[in-house]
């Protein structure tokens, strides 16, 4: 661990000079600036924040802070789950919220130029009233641009579009040392050295301060519809994964959720959605597919191939949504998951892991078969056309303790089964301070060093993030 020094008056009259009255001390911090939307693995507050403005303010500063051995957290909404921007150190606090401003189009080469703390729902909002489409798709609309690109973000669109990390074209990076670097550029392709910019992509903030992006775009698709299709059980839901690669379908979006997590969305919501029952059936599961196209025609044909697939699969009906109103309502109770969970729940921990989607059944099925062997409660949805899995675990009874020794035992296992299965154990959320000691065991010493040492030549005082990803306190 780096011998951090302690934030002092003349320190903070230094940072004073670099950022005037945007430099809160004590109780004018922020207190969510003490942890992110997982505050069960703990919080700490900075004992210094700042809403910065520009790149050259964050070098300057950072140039301050290495000078004197202050650590430093980089933040944005702060909706990741992983306690990524837990001031854990204490230290400083930089937030990039303030620097918001879709900076330019560039239309002939198909990207955008933004401020890392531009919103996704602003961005896709904007890109759409072009007639463009920023593909990734993370559930959390209102996290940043900043952060999707630190966590490689995936999102419901990943099956077919991929995730953060094959949209992001060059960004400009404040070092820990404070110094300004530019990786990348407006080209789709590159064998120009080692690609220090897809090691950026996915770093957690641990590596450098992301101040500027430039993201890939497309076309946007003409034709959009979704199809509702609930199963008597998830095993059933599960089984039909599969047969859209092998019809050569390529669905947009590709979920799976359970009956129970869907009513938690919908109570949250205040609206159903989703049919419950089937001609006196009740319904398990729910597979929401999503088709684009270019042509009326296109999509047509996509329907009835959907349809008769998932029918044939066990399907007990297949409900399409076929108008905006009626698509934003079932993804809206989709993307409202997890905001029903933590509404609901007292005690709450989860994981995002991924595994080969062949193994998606299996991985399932052993969640099942542990799950009575703990006293909280297991929710589970996932985008099933990838594999990655969202497992919830739930209490309102524990206490606190008990609950997080079950969830570690429970953790271990699940782990412990996606390195079986061939997966990793996370797919969008990433490791932050919450899962460093399961990325150890998955990955093995031998990567844990080279990460370690990755880490030391980007940040040798240690004090940019500290305690994430590879390292702990």
């Amino acid at each position: 661990m780096s011998d951090y020094q302690q934030v002092t008056p003349q320190f903070i009259e230094a940072l004073k000079k670099i950022s005037g009255d945007r430099v809160m001390v004590g109780p004018d911090v922020n207190p969510d600036y003490a942890r992110d939307e997982m505050p069960i693995y703990g919080t700490r507050m900075p004992s210094v924040s700042i809403d910065v403005l520009t790149t050259e303010e964050i070098s300057a500063i950072m140039k301050l802070c290495y000078g004197n051995n202050i650590p430093v957290t980089c933040r944005g909404a702060g909706t990741g789950l992983v306690g990524a921007c837990t001031p854990i150190a204490g230290g400083v606090v930089l937030c990039t919220m303030r620097m918001k401003q879709i900076l330019e189009y560039d239309l002939d080469n198909f990207v955008v130029r933004v401020q890392p703390g531009v919103l996704l729902n602003d961005l896709a909002e904007d890109a759409l009233s072009r007639g463009l489409l920023y593909p990734p798709d993370p559930g959390e609309k209102f996290a940043t641009l900043g952060g999707n690109v630190a966590t490689n973000a995936g999102g419901m669109r990943a099956v077919k579009y991929g995730a953060t990390r094959d949209y992001v074209r060059a960004m400009t990076v404040v070092l820990p040392t404070g110094e300004v670097i530019r990786l990348g550029a407006t080209v789709s392709k590159t064998s120009s050295g080692y690609s220090l910019l897809n090691l950026m992509v996915g770093s957690e903030g641990t590596l450098g301060i992301i101040t500027e992006l430039t993201l890939k775009l497309i076309p946007a698709p003409k034709q959009t519809v979704s199809l509702v299709c609930p199963f008597g059980d998830l095993a059933a839901a599960i089984s039909a994964v599969p047969m859209f690669k092998k019809n050569h379908m390529s669905p947009q979006a590709l979920e799976f959720f359970e009956r129970e997590i869907l009513i938690s969305s919908e109570e949250f919501l205040g609206k159903a959605v989703f049919p419950r029952t089937v001609e006196g059936q009740e319904v398990g599961a729910y597979l929401l597919v999503t088709f684009d196209a270019n042509s009326q025609d296109e999509i047509d044909a996509l329907v009835e191939q959907g349809a008769e697939l998932v029918l044939k699969a066990g399907a007990l009906d297949v409900l399409v949504a076929d108008t905006p109103a009626k698509i934003r309502d079932s993804w809206a109770a989709r993307s409202s998951f997890l905001e029903g969970i933590e509404e609901q729940t007292r005690l709450l921990d989860e994981c995002d892991v991924v595994v080969p989607v062949s193994h998606i059944p299996d991985f399932v099925l052993y969640i099942k078969e542990i799950d009575r062997e703990f006293d909280f409660s297991v929710k589970m949805f996932g985008h099933a056309g990838d594999g990655n899995l969202h497992v919830y675990t739930c209490s309102n009874d524990m206490e606190e303790e008990p609950f997080k020794a079950q969830v570690a035992r429970f953790m271990e296992k699940l782990y412990a089964k996606t390195t079986e299965l061939g997966g990793q154990i996370s797919g969008e959320h990433g490791i932050g301070m919450g899962k460093v000691s399961y990325l150890e065991q998955s990955v093995g010493p031998v990567n844990i060093r080279l990460m370690r040492e990755i880490k030391k030549v980007f940040d040798p005082k240690l004090i940019l993030n500290p305690g994430k990803v590879c390292y702990r306190l």
